[in-house]
């Protein structure tokens, strides 16, 4: 029986028993009860495959003109529409938020990433119940729901093993199947993987020839083909959000070679091709202007002429990994095409979640973590010439210059976290739909943004927006449907009025016009000065003669220009943008920026296991002494293998025993190893095997001294020349009896990490007391206790 509109705005729809006649015999031939009919949306509602790439920027896809090959891209345009004035926040999280949501990112609480939250309601990372997600609506209307890929909206410290999962996909995502990973950035190569909420190890290793991005399109194609097989009547809502292309840029040698010498005339001969190619394609404007460079990009003839071949490797190896990206969504599409339904499934191919990104320094990095740490002076030219021919590979955690960043976002002033200009949020989108778009392979230029997809697809689906969610009145969608513009290229547009706003950088749009003011640099991350929010300079653009903001209007017209910042703060106030928040360092730290710890006190257990366990749910050892003791038992023979290990190849620590022997080592971004070895064997029994790093102090990633204890008995000492400040993985974790992803010592690999001997429990201590060197029992079960 078909349910109406009115039954569906609220979810989920209520079941009405029809009253009527109960036999008291089911032979009665009175008997009469209409048949169970499963859930389904309206009829003709279309499959709907939402395709989200990471960190690429307007100009990159050759589908916008870029240099990057991307021939699925431009199958699809070609049989459907590209938008050439599509929006995002200029960030990762907040744009997954607001798109998932079809509500502005403060509103979703996600104004930055979840990593940064404070407990300012436009920035907790917490989406609110009133808000629900748009996979939970279509699954409540007979959907069937699957994300693969990336998922950054979790608050941190909801990422362990132990949940709470209501922002997890599969939980209160709305997603009935998630196969992909838990925050910002994964490697490619090595991945921490999730099924559902269930960590799961990647079904090869890279020397089999395992990639992140292939796995994805494979899960995915596997899910949707039986799906089909087993609900053909069913449409289903796909979200492939891969990893790629954000850093680490990973990809297979032979698609970097590809681009081998394509680069060699530097970042700013490379805008000026992309620009001719836009506008050859059609895809910008014909009177669009080429904005300049900014002097806080280096020009690339400043840049010397030793480091240039490096350069132009990581902008080889980026190609390389946009291309084999695209490749892998073509795979996805082929699937659907193969199964026949390509005709009624709706697909919009978001080509950046933000624009392209410049965290990687004027020289690139081939550790990204080394600009995050705040130590990017490690890598020198000569260590990154050393490293050149590993760009891309397994041993590598790569990122490319700024340079090039500028250039990728073509023809727009600025990249990713710069939410003020287009650099930053504007991204090449394609739609294809051919039972729903009948102009097929032309363009679009009304103003969209991410938090139209929701209602688009509502609307597609002929579904209203639900009144009620789970019992909780929900608030409206705040993006704007799309649909009037699949057969109208004239249609005037509905979307005029968007806010933007990323770390201080804000920006208004309306009615064509946009004011704009960049806050602060994204590569800036320590050092130098911010000015005050009120002393941060405006301009002005007319979109309606200067699609790429070439030329700043603010002296012309300061009163259209302060009555757009009056809107901004209008808006900023309705959604949560403020108060506005520019710190980086404090905000990573949640007893500064006022977000929940998930463990309290200096004092931490953990079992043998246990594994997985992110950063956020270990407690901080940088920056400050600390001890690590594990009560193990030793058979004869001794044992070897990992005790616990937090990081891996690219930065972390680890306690571990090689031929029964105790070492530590600290591993600073994968450059500088620092191992301290026991001058004898474990011996044999239950044992406490203990390491103590003494601090140096005096500020951030300094060095220390180690001392190894067994039972209390020193037993080895060395030295820790530096540490790592302030992150040492956004992707590897704490383990306890072996090691997951990448080995923090070469001393053994992720194979051989496991302990062949017996882990009865370790304790991690933050700041060290002159207590004895020993864990009994009544202080572990102190710390056991304190935890509860």
């Amino acid at each position: 029986m078909a349910i109406d509109r009115a039954a569906r705005s609220v979810l989920p729809i209520p079941d009405r028993p029809s009253p009527g006649l109960t036999t008291y015999d089911a032979k009665d031939p009175d008997t009469s009860y209409p048949p169970i009919t499963p859930l389904r949306p309206p009829e003709g509602a279309p499959n709907v495959l939402v395709i989200l790439i990471d960190d690429v920027g307007f100009g990159a896809s050759s589908a916008f003109g870029g240099p990057c090959a991307t021939p699925n891209a431009e199958r699809l345009a070609a049989q459907g529409l590209a938008y050439n004035r599509f929006h995002t926040t200029a960030l990762c999280a907040p744009t997954r938020a607001a798109l998932l949501s079809g509500r502005n990112h403060h509103s979703v609480g996600m104004g930055s990433i979840t990593e940064t939250a404070t407990s300012a309601p436009g920035n907790n990372s917490l989406r609110p119940n009133t808000k629900a997600p748009l996979a939970m609506t279509l699954k409540l209307n007979g959907y069937s729901t699957a994300q693969f890929g990336k998922c950054h909206e979790v608050p941190v410290w909801q990422s362990s093993p132990m949940g709470p999962f209501d922002a997890w996909p599969s939980a209160g995502g709305g997603f009935e199947y998630f196969y992909g990973f838990i925050g910002g950035e994964d490697n490619q190569w090595d991945p921490s993987l999730y099924e559902g909420t269930t960590p799961v190890e990647p079904p090869a290793t890279p020397e089999e020839g395992y990639h992140l991005t292939e796995d994805l399109a494979d899960h995915a194609s596997t899910w949707i083909r039986t799906q089909k097989a087993l609900m053909p009547d069913k449409p289903f809502f796909v979200y492939f959000a891969p990893g790629a292309t954000h850093a680490p840029h990973h990809v297979p040698k032979e698609w970097a070679d590809k681009y081998a010498g394509k680069f060699s005339a530097g970042w700013d001969a490379l805008r000026e091709q992309t620009f001719a190619r836009q506008k050859e394609l059609g895809v910008i404007p014909a009177d669009a202007e080429l904005t300049p460079r900014n002097p806080e990009f280096p020009a690339w003839d400043d840049m010397p002429e030793e480091l240039k071949p490096v350069l132009e490797r990581e902008m080889e190896v980026y190609a390389g990994f946009l291309e084999h990206t695209d490749y892998h969504v073509g795979r996805v599409l082929d699937t659907i095409e193969d199964l026949g339904v390509l005709d009624n499934t709706l697909i919009f191919y978001i080509i950046g979640d933000n624009g392209a990104s410049a965290e990687g320094t004027e020289k690139g990095a081939f550790n990204e973590m080394a600009n995050f740490n705040g130590m990017a002076a490690l890598e020198t030219p000569e260590f990154l010439l050393s490293k050149m021919d590993e760009f891309g590979s397994p041993s590598s955690y790569n990122h490319y210059s700024i340079g090039w960043a500028w250039a990728m976002d073509t023809p727009f002033q600025w990249t990713k976290q710069v939410a003020s200009h287009w650099g930053g949020t504007r991204n090449g989108m394609l739609v294809h739909w051919p039972e729903g778009i009948a102009d097929k392979g032309s363009r679009r230029s009304q103003f969209t943004h991410c938090i139209d997809i929701a209602p688009t697809v509502l609307e597609a689906a002929g579904l209203p927006e639900p009144t009620f969610v789970n019992g909780v009145q929900q608030s409206p969608m705040e993006g704007t449907s799309m649909l009037y513009s699949f057969d109208g290229a004239d249609e005037p547009e509905r979307h005029d009025l968007q806010y933007f706003e990323m770390a201080g950088n804000r920006g208004i749009y309306f009615k064509g016009w946009s004011a704009v003011t960049k806050h602060r640099t994204p590569w800036n991350l320590v050092g130098g000065s911010i000015p005050a929010f009120d002393d941060d300079v405006w301009e002005l653009y007319d979109g309606s003669s200067d699609y790429s903001q070439a030329r700043d209007l603010a002296s012309e017209q300061p009163e259209r220009l302060h009555a757009l910042q009056r809107l901004w703060l209008i808006e900023a106030v309705k959604y949560n943008v403020v108060p506005l928040d520019d710190r980086t360092g404090e905000r990573l730290n949640p007893a500064l920026a006022g977000r929940p710890v998930l463990v309290q006190g200096n004092s931490q257990l953990l079992y043998p296991g246990m594994g997985r366990l992110s950063e956020n749910s270990v407690i901080n050892l940088k920056n400050k002494s600390f001890s690590v003791t594990a009560e193990v038992e030793i058979p004869e023979g001794g044992a070897s293998g990992v005790v616990v290990a937090q990081g891996g190849r690219f930065g972390g620590w680890a306690l571990y025993l090689v031929d029964g022997v105790a070492r530590f080592t600290y591993n600073v971004l994968g450059i500088q190893l620092f191992t301290t070895e026991a001058g004898e064997s474990v011996p044999v029994g239950r044992r406490q095997v203990r390491a103590e790093f003494a601090y140096d102090g005096g500020g951030l990633a300094k060095g220390g001294d180690v001392t190894l204890f067994y039972d209390g008995r020193e037993v080895g000492s060395g030295r820790v020349g530096a540490t790592q400040p302030m992150v040492f993985s956004a992707d590897e974790t704490t383990d306890v009896g072996y090691e997951a992803g990448t080995p923090v010592s070469p001393d053994y690999t992720t194979a051989t990490s496991r302990f062949t001997g017996r882990i009865r429990w370790v304790q991690l201590d933050a700041g060290l007391d002159d207590h004895d060197h020993f864990i009994d029992d009544d202080e572990r079960l102190r710390v056991a206790m304190a935890r509860q």
